[in-house]
């Protein structure tokens, strides 16, 4: 397994921060990163946070839980299948104390119980699982999901909730006597919608639920319903409480952090497109918050008030497109880098600063830029800036059809806006998951792929199914409106010849499944002509991979593919240019310009930096 790889410059991370948890006394903060890292701070001057460890898994890593009876005991959780149980005396090196990793899927979630001796860990394969952590014993298993397990919190008393993308609450005691199957029943509730935050009070006596639909919901021990507090429109992230369990602090994936008073009533709400709410942690009077930058953001719990924020950005890129001779690229600082030479040594750049937030996808309409970003805004640029309203959760898809403006996003709808005031004309109920990726057909309409597994092809409504994956679908590329191919958590790329039917009917034939991925693949792309396609597929296992297919030989399809090169992180996003090659960019940075050879076989034709890209646009920006 290859190990993250991303340029550090200045202090704290390289990339967003995935979780932040306060230890108990709220001297100490740990923040998860993107990076592959877990950085130590203190904060017992929460204006001046200040690096004290550096811990480093081999991917990015998830969260991580202080230990109650030991403040030196620290558990991280990884996407290499892994949790660290490390020693962080105040003064002193970190030291590795344990590894847990009888683990089949990314660790998303770790909390302690009361002993301090006992661990449960949740993953990506919907399991909960119990550990004895000092001495890495495998206990038991606590619970199981039907999709993603999301989060675990256990609370004063030692009941363990957990919860996941299948709607499933589920409060266990893990140290009741198990049934005579050896499993401990659980208490369940379950929602029509996602939940991917719980937290216990202090007190234990309320559960906190972060719903999808941008609702959090108090429950009782015995899961029965206490309130319903309407958050956002966007879909409620993270969530924790005051040490007096007086008031609650919400993370919204509307880019804002949310207060309220344990009745319910909303006491402040904190806008900043640079927060990433999808963890938020509250001890003695502060409450820290994740960031699509090199460090947290500090609060006075009371107040709101900001005590420190990051001061550096960081610009891995999310999205690419074209505009003429231009390569753009968009990142996790909000800026367009619009690139002319991309394939010379010194490249003409000029960075088109458009929000401060993430961008996460792009598509382009002529001269006139369009970026679907984090905060659920899309952003219209030709030389001047337009922003449309807040449309109720994060972009992650964009496409032209019939001059439309259409997007995706995370609730699983198409958006229509109009090209110029990017006012909303329809909200079409399309996938059963988020819009990942979008792809234009020839002669109108598109193809989709979603997190509900499926691919599919045609207008905006009445569309056809091509196929459906093991798991959720990440990207979708088309080749002459003849081809198509899908990217997938399931470790595959799934390939098909597409028609369209006289009465505008999509139906897909020939459908190979193409393997060489040992995690989920991220990005994909299509090279040459229909008949002897060459795939390419970028994976979170690092790797580029390529493939030439041959639609006569399926058998030998299922052997074939090559590692075309290695990243220092997941690949991200490609984009074919009207020249036939294809543009693949990396977290870790680097850009990578992809062409064929007459006889199909991919080669490496220039790589590019992101960080030398946004060093030679500082001498040229655009304030949009």
């Amino acid at each position: 397994m290859l190990t993250i790889d991303i340029p550090k410059s200045g202090t704290g991370h390289s990339a967003p921060i995935t979780h932040v948890a306060f230890s108990p006394d709220g001297s100490r903060l740990a923040t998860c990163s993107y990076d592959g890292t877990a950085i130590v701070w203190n904060t017992a001057d929460p204006g001046r946070p200040t690096e004290t460890a550096t811990l480093r898994h081999r991917r990015l890593v998830n969260a991580s839980a202080w230990n109650p009876a030991d403040p030196t005991l620290l558990a991280t959780a990884s996407a290499d299948k892994t949790v660290g149980i490390w020693r962080i005396p105040r003064n002193g090196r970190a030291t590795l104390v344990n590894v847990l990793a009888r683990h089949t899927d990314d660790i998303n979630s770790v909390a302690w119980l009361p002993d301090g001796e006992r661990l449960i860990c949740v993953s990506e394969d919907g399991r909960a699982t119990l550990w004895s952590a000092l001495d890495g014993t495998f206990l038991t298993e606590v619970g199981s999901h039907e999709a993603h397990c999301m989060m675990v919190s256990v609370s004063a008393e030692g009941l363990a909730a957990t919860v996941g993308e299948d709607g499933l609450v589920a409060v266990t005691d893990p140290s009741a006597p198990a049934g005579s199957d050896g499993a401990h029943a659980p208490r369940k509730r379950h929602y029509e919608s996602s939940i991917e935050g719980c937290a216990w009070s202090r007190a234990g006596d309320l559960l906190a639920v972060a719903r999808d639909d941008g609702s959090v919901d108090l429950l009782t021990r015995e899961l029965d319903h206490v309130l319903t507090v309407e958050v956002s429109t966007s879909a409620a992230r993270a969530v924790d409480w005051a040490e007096d369990d007086s008031a609650f602090v919400v993370g919204a994936y509307d880019g804002s952090l949310h207060w309220f008073t344990r009745a319910g009533e909303r006491l402040h709400t904190v806008a900043d497109l640079r927060v990433w709410p999808r963890s938020v942690s509250a001890a003695q009077g502060l409450v820290a918050a994740g960031s699509f930058r090199n460090a947290p953001h500090l609060y006075d719990m009371a107040t709101a008030r900001e005590l420190s924020a990051p001061d550096r950005a960081t610009h891995g890129p999310n999205a690419l497109a074209a505009r003429g001779d231009e390569l753009l690229v968009g990142g996790d600082c909000g800026t367009v880098f619009a690139i002319r030479g991309a394939d010379t040594h010194y490249p003409e750049v000029t960075a088109i600063e458009l929000t401060e937030g993430p961008i996460l996808s792009l598509t382009t309409d002529g001269d006139t830029i369009y970026a679907g970003t984090y905060s659920g805004q899309v952003i219209r640029y030709d030389g001047t800036r337009e922003a449309s309203e807040r449309l109720g959760a994060p972009i992650p898809s964009l496409t032209i059809d019939g001059g439309r403006v259409v997007a995706g996003t995370y609730n699983g709808e198409f958006l229509v806006l109009d090209p110029r005031t990017l006012r909303l004309e329809e909200r079409i109920e399309a996938h059963g998951g988020s819009v990942k990726s979008l792809a234009p057909l020839p002669g109108g309409g598109f193809l989709s792929a979603a997190t509900d597994r499926t691919v599919e092809a045609g207008a905006l409504r009445g569309r056809s199914r091509l196929w459906e994956h093991g798991n959720l679908v990440n990207a979708v590329a088309g080749l002459h409106g003849s081809v198509a191919a899908s990217a997938s958590r399931d470790h595959t790329v799934k390939v098909g010849r597409i028609a369209r039917a006289e009465d505008g009917s999509w139906s897909a034939g020939q459908v190979q499944t193409l393997l060489g991925s040992d995690e989920s693949v991220k990005c994909v792309a299509l090279l040459g002509n229909p008949g002897r396609p060459t795939v390419l597929a970028g994976s979170y296992d690092f790797n580029l991979y390529s493939w030439q297919l041959d639609w006569a030989d399926s058998a030998g399809t299922l052997a074939s593919g090559r590692v075309l090169a290695e990243f220092g992180q997941g690949l991200s996003c490609m984009l074919p240019l009207a020249d036939g090659r294809v543009a693949v960019a990396g977290w870790d940075g680097r850009i990578a310009l992809v062409a064929a050879q007459p006889d199909g076989v991919a080669f490496i034709e220039h790589i590019l930096h992101i960080d030398d890209i946004a060093r030679s646009a500082g001498r040229k920006k655009v304030a949009a």
